[in-house]
């Protein structure tokens, strides 16, 4: 899609060293807007690239500092308004931080892969888990 109307968006498949077990943890949003479950993400603002609105909706909406790593899926879908909508995902390292709940997200969880897979609403977002999984060359029926 590249019709000027297109809305772009960015935002990261974000984990974690499991703190419990030899795994990895996915961090989820609950955004009570939508009454939803998701990856954080959000829209590129002005002159900001597809890399620098992920790590920067990572920190607005998780207050996690990541490591990007490397691009895995995009989802083409249309979004609440009728709008053609674009939202490129990478796969990142949490680094750092601290959630604290705001208006656009009031819960973060920390879950295993197969417990981000029953708690993300969309099929779309349930995608990048095994797309993430084979980027950091874990087997998904050891999680």
């Amino acid at each position: 899609m590249s019709g000027g109307s297109e809305v772009r968006a960015a935002g990261c498949a974000l984990w974690r060293h499991a703190r419990s077990t030899a795994g990895i943890e996915l961090a989820l949003v609950f955004r009570p807007k939508w009454s939803d479950w998701s990856w954080p993400k959000g829209k590129l603002k002005l002159g900001e690239t597809f890399q620098e609105a992920a790590v920067r909706e990572v920190r607005e909406e998780t207050g996690m500092t990541c490591r990007l790593g490397v691009e895995l899926l995009s989802s083409h879908y249309t979004d609440a308004q009728g709008r053609p909508k674009l939202v490129r995902y990478w796969a990142a390292e949490a680094t750092g931080g601290a959630f604290e709940p705001n208006d656009e997200v009031t819960a973060l969880a920390w879950l295993t892969p197969e417990a981000a897979d029953n708690r993300l609403t969309y099929d779309r977002d349930r995608r990048l888990i095994p797309a993430l999984l084979s980027a950091l060359d874990i087997p998904e029926e050891d999680e």
